[in-house]
């Protein structure tokens, strides 16, 4: 099957496929899927070389356990729920290092964004505008990194990912009115600490 007409295929003909063998099937679904899984794993760990090797991993048991994928949920869903286990367990690695890893009381610590970045010219309405929606962004990213991996999963599946109730449901094995609860104090909590760090909005 060539590439033109296997990318037409909607993604359970195309895991269908891949439990024949067809790693071209596969490497369609890979194409398909790999960026939004990226941003879940980076978004649930926050380090992008984890997210990487996370979806990799995900990738590889997907292809090793493409038999139990049989269609109840869409593939993207049941990838997901592979990537969120993958970033859990890294998440719990990363605890565990940090507690073990000594540091010095002197050493200094990089705050925010240390990496330098261009700033070409641009038509947006002026550079303070700019600086306040790149203040905005990153309290939202430092408040939602701040969250406990129970309330993060859900606001980057639902909010970031706008997957539904159901599809979220599905990812994290719990009810739908486990997710809209989880949600609720997410939101709240993500809510409450941009005001602690930017004022009233």
């Amino acid at each position: 099957m060539g590439l033109d007409t296997i990318d037409i295929l909607d993604d359970f003909a195309l895991a269908a496929a891949c439990r024949k063998g067809d790693t071209v099937a596969f490497e369609c679904l890979v194409r398909r899927h790999q960026r939004m899984l990226l941003n879940v794993a980076f978004r649930i760990t926050g380090v992008y070389e984890d997210a990487c090797d996370i979806v990799q991993d995900a990738f590889i048991a997907a292809w090793r356990k493409i038999s139990d994928f049989r269609g109840e949920a869409k593939f993207s869903t049941w990838m997901t729920s592979i990537v969120i286990n993958l970033s859990r367990n890294r998440l719990q690695q990363m605890q565990l290092q940090a507690k073990r890893t000594p540091y010095s009381l002197n050493e200094t610590f990089p705050e925010g964004d240390s990496a330098v970045r261009q700033d070409p010219p641009s038509d947006r309405p002026s550079a303070l505008h700019q600086m306040e929606e790149e203040e905005l962004r990153n309290a939202l990213n430092c408040c939602i990194d701040a969250l406990t991996p129970e309330f993060r999963e859900v606001i980057v599946l639902r909010d970031m990912q706008e997957m539904s109730y159901e599809e979220v449901s599905t990812v994290l094995n719990v009810r739908e009115g486990t997710v809209k609860s989880r949600l609720f104090r997410a939101r709240d909590a993500v809510k409450t600490c941009i005001k602690k760090r930017l004022g009233s909005l």
